[in-house]
């Protein structure tokens, strides 16, 4: 059997967590080696929201500036009832929401935002990158941490980063191997061409048409060239261990009830994968002595809050700071960053659940909801000042 690699830091996962966590791991004075388990570093999806919470963070890593070049500004987070038509509420992202918060409201795509932040590990000395690698077992012996690969190679680390998300092998050696939990909605989602959109809801927007069991997002990203649609929808056809559900066909048949401009957004979704959505019950422990765990390894989270990578983002803040605090002692630096951390992301996990029932209610649930919401302001900010506010 060979003998293992030996590295300093261990981050498991080349997304956009595990390399915003080996930059923070490098700013904080160590050597860092990445893994991933692709033939390449990509991002699966298309488009990706940063609140400002985010964006603090990324300014704490110093990429912040790069966001800018291909990063869109939108004015306004727009809730519109996907039946009506109608304008539910809607939250005002401009200047007094810049000034408020310290930082703006980016929306881009998400192959952006890894390619900046892999730019950033390779002009790095301190970062060490590797693909075709999936770690397939993680352990700690103690005085090290090990990983092991499918391909038989192995590596010896001062300490284990799993941001290996939401299957995360790292996951299971921290908190057993309990499966994620499906919500029996799934997503189809795709870009098109900034020219083939209605204007309907406003393209400096980020919209959202809520309905029945079902919504849709707009937003343009990259530079404004392209419009990034999510349509989300629960399947009646789920079974557990089952691909035959979440169809194109439920797909048109669970929109068909919706307004016109929806219905036409839909007409130009794409097709060719489905997304199942999946979620965690929080955790309180995310380490064990020398390994830690990340992002969606620690807190998958649904998508409603449009909070995932944002706080994975925060999650490598604060580890890194945790690091730099604490010195050579990895097990202690792991145990400040987990009790920063676990309590936040608890509340975002579970305020996603609440927020996606929300927008899906139906029939007088949906009508209260709209009558509750007319007559808030677009300039209140009450409601999101803890979450855009935080400091990681």
């Amino acid at each position: 059997m060979p003998s293992a690699t030996r590295v300093s830091f261990l981050v498991i996962g080349g997304g956009i967590g595990g390399l915003a966590a080996a930059l923070a791991l490098a700013r904080a004075g160590r050597r860092v080696h990445v893994v991933e388990k692709s033939p390449e570093f990509g991002e699966i999806g298309a488009g990706l929201q940063l609140a400002p919470n985010a964006s603090r963070a990324l300014d704490l890593l110093g990429v912040v500036g790069e966001i800018a070049k291909v990063g869109v500004y939108p004015k306004r987070l727009v809730m519109l009832d996907a039946v009506s038509g109608d304008v539910v509420t809607a939250l005002d992202v401009g200047a007094k929401f810049q000034a408020r918060y310290g930082y703006p409201y980016v929306v881009m795509h998400r192959h952006d935002l890894l390619a900046i932040l892999l730019a950033a590990c390779r002009a790095n000395e301190a970062i060490t990158l590797e693909t075709g690698k999936d770690v397939a077992e993680v352990g700690d012996r103690g005085d090290h941490a090990l990983a092991r690969c499918a391909d038989g190679s192995s590596y010896a680390a001062d300490a284990i980063i799993g941001a290996d998300g939401l299957w995360s092998p790292t996951r299971r050696f921290i908190a057993g191997d309990a499966r994620p939990v499906c919500a029996q909605f799934v997503a189809y989602r795709g870009t098109i061409p900034i020219s083939a959109v209605s204007s309907h809801a406003g393209l400096d927007n980020v919209v959202m048409w809520a309905g029945p069991d079902l919504h849709l997002v707009q937003y343009p990203v990259r530079r404004a060239e392209l419009f990034n649609q999510v349509a989300v929808f629960r399947s009646h056809r789920y079974v557990e261990g089952s691909d035959d559900w979440g169809t194109v066909e439920e797909l048109d048949a669970a929109f068909a009830p919706t307004c016109e401009p929806v219905r036409a957004a839909l007409t130009q979704i794409g097709r060719g994968r489905r997304w199942p959505m999946f979620d965690r019950p929080p955790i309180a422990r995310w380490t064990h002595n020398r390994v830690a765990l990340l992002g969606d390894a620690a807190h998958p989270m649904l998508q409603y809050l449009a909070q995932g990578a944002c706080q994975a983002l925060e999650d490598a803040v604060c580890l890194g700071r945790a690091v730099a605090d604490h010195g050579s002692d990895v097990a202690a630096a792991f145990l400040a960053y987990q009790d920063a951390r676990y309590l936040r992301t608890a509340r975002v996990q579970l305020t996603a659940h609440f927020f996606g029932g929300v927008c899906h209610l139906a029939d007088v649930g949906a009508t209260l909801r709209n009558t509750l919401l007319a007559d808030r302001a677009d300039d209140d900010f009450s409601a999101v000042d803890w979450l855009y506010g935080h400091a990681a």
